[in-house]
């Protein structure tokens, strides 16, 4: 019953679950904010009504997960100082640096120019109200930015010193923490996956209601956005992969080997990358396994010759440094989430290159079979996200800040395991209702698809009758 209780074990699962329901909602809400401004801005350029259609449509989708995201993003940080209080009190000074630019620029950036987007239309110019949408934009990517420098200061810390007589590391450079090694790999890697989300639900989106042969002349835009978009980004996050590898294996080379399950340090044609592995149930031995010869040495080293560090040599090294421990994180959950990761991302691609191909010179397929697809595929590149950053955690651990602080001292001392399992049940309530009402509202407003242009005059039929744009509460 005690292990059942344990504040540790119960304060992870709760920071997982609460952080990948959170970040359910961070994709969609960064991608579409800039695809939303790119169709204003062809509006505002040709004047073409179907543009601004899209932007109407498409920015109801954006409004409804921004909402949820700010609502679920907040108890993310409180429960820093619930929950984790000891973390909370030694990185404090370093962490909570990103997080105030974040929260006093990037959002207010976003809260500001998203009330003048909402209600601005018929009241500013329409290039003047163009600008509020890309301020938008540029907030949440920017607000990304400042997430993901705080977070890479728990994988590679650096700009800080310790001060020994309380405790805690203290913010000595604002300039090596915002440049960190790690934050500029992993952002273009974030942003790119979050346009592939975005363009999922595109590609989704449009073929609901192409397999219905409706909305024909708003959707068929959509859908080729969706699916240039997702092949364009994708090409984008394998590249930016290919530099993150190189900065993890710099900077937590345990991960890597986590990644690919490889105890022994191997160089040349021995550093395989793994495409399947069949193992024991302890993750620890290997029964059959597919393996691309000279893979891993080039993904980590970019040349065919190169020499990637073991588990077992780097465990070896790191009780040198760190004192006795366990310093391997979970292995199978490392080794799988790496696949599914790159799997289920490359996956939903090719669902759109096949897409691109039934779709090449204004063709139509009319087997009803291939918009199915195209609808279900749509969550993938969120799952490939989400197993991404479950990947990302997990192969850091046993530390929570690397090198500095292990996750089972962060944890906060006075709570105990049954308030942390009463406060996880009371979430999983209350984001399962969330959950149904976002849906249910996404789904609503996609299935209705965009409305009509009410435009000046008396004849609709005018091709240079101008649209009525209001200040419209979405």
């Amino acid at each position: 019953m005690e292990d059942l209780l344990d504040p540790l074990a119960l304060s992870r699962w709760q920071f997982g679950l609460t952080t990948i329901y959170h970040f359910l909602f961070v994709p969609i809400t960064i991608g579409m904010a800039s695809v939303v401004a790119v169709y204003q801005t062809m509006w505002v350029r040709t004047g073409k009504i179907v543009y601004l259609q899209l932007v109407h449509f498409l920015g109801k989708i954006f409004l409804i997960n921004f909402a949820m995201g700010v609502v679920t993003g907040i108890v993310q940080e409180f429960q820093f100082g619930m929950n984790w209080s000891n973390y909370s009190r030694f990185v404090g000074d370093v962490f909570g640096a990103p997080l105030a630019l974040e929260g006093l620029l990037a959002f207010f950036l976003e809260a500001t120019f998203i009330g003048l987007w909402i209600f601005g239309w018929d009241k500013l110019p329409p290039k003047l109200h163009l600008v509020t949408i890309w301020a938008v934009a540029v907030g949440t990517i920017l607000s990304a930015y400042f997430i993901i420098a705080a977070n890479a200061f728990m994988q590679n810390p650096v700009g800080y010193t310790i001060n020994e007589a309380k405790g805690r590391a203290e913010l000595v450079d604002i300039g090596a923490v915002l440049t960190n090694p790690v934050a500029l790999a992993a952002f273009p890697h974030t942003i790119l996956a979050a346009f592939m989300v975005t363009a999922g639900v595109m590609i989704a989106v449009a073929a609901w209601h192409l397999k219905r042969n409706q909305n024909i002349e708003t959707m068929r835009p959509t859908l080729k956005f969706g699916l240039w978009l997702m092949v364009g980004a994708f090409a984008g996050t394998a590249l930016s992969g290919d530099q993150l590898s190189l900065v993890m294996v710099d900077t937590q080379p345990m991960k890597m080997a986590a990644a690919e399950a490889m105890y022994n340090t191997s160089t040349g044609a021995d550093a395989s990358f793994s495409i399947f592995t069949l193992g024991t149930p302890d993750g620890v031995h290997e029964l059959f396994s597919i393996r691309i010869p000279y893979l891993l040495s080039f993904l980590s080293t970019h040349t065919f010759d190169g020499t990637v560090e073991g588990i077992n040599d780097l465990q070896a090294q790191y009780v040198q440094l760190y004192g006795p421990g366990d310093y391997t994180p979970v292995i199978w959950v490392t080794y799988w989430a790496f696949r599914w990761m790159i799997g289920l991302g490359a996956a939903h691609a090719l669902v759109a290159v096949v897409g691109l191909w039934l779709t090449r010179k204004g063709r139509t397929p009319t087997a009803k079979w291939v918009w199915t697809i195209a609808i279900w595929a749509s969550p993938m590149s969120l799952l490939a996200m989400s197993v991404g950053w479950v990947f990302t955690e997990m192969g850091r651990q046993p530390w929570i800040v690397f090198s500095l602080m292990k996750t089972s001292d962060a944890v906060s001392p006075n709570v105990s395991g049954l308030e942390v399992l009463i406060s996880i049940i009371a979430f999983t309530i209350v984001y399962g209702i969330l959950a149904v009402v976002e849906f249910r509202l996404i789904l609503k407003t996609a299935q209705k698809g965009p409305e009509p242009i009410e435009l000046e005059g008396d004849d609709p039929e005018d091709p240079a009758a101008k649209p009525i744009v209001r200040a419209t509460v979405y």
